[in-house]
């Protein structure tokens, strides 16, 4: 099975955003070094993305902005320790597969 355009288009919109320095949900943080500095801060963004996001039986997107925020999260948590993630992450959303 091929992945849905509407998924294929919220990656693309997600990493173009992320890429580029512009992802709105992290405006005012310098992430961009990650990419070089600590590669896995950004994996493990992504991994939450992709363990967040949900499709329906057509693989239609449901919640794009929502995995966009929780994907997020975790990086103003990792320039600001006192950043509180709400709710909390659960363990699947962290995983890496």
């Amino acid at each position: 099975m091929k992945l849905s355009h509407s998924f294929s288009g919220a990656l693309r919109t997600f990493v173009y955003f992320m890429a580029s320095g512009t992802q709105y949900t992290l405006e005012g943080i310098d992430y961009l070094p990650l990419y070089g500095e600590d590669p896995t801060a950004i994996e493990q963004v992504f991994a939450i993305y992709a363990n967040v996001i949900e499709l329906d039986e057509h693989g239609e997107v449901l919640n794009a902005k929502y995995a966009e925020k929780r994907a997020t999260d975790y990086l103003q948590r990792y320039f600001n320790p006192d950043y509180v993630i709400d709710p909390p992450y659960e363990d699947w959303e962290l995983e890496l597969y």
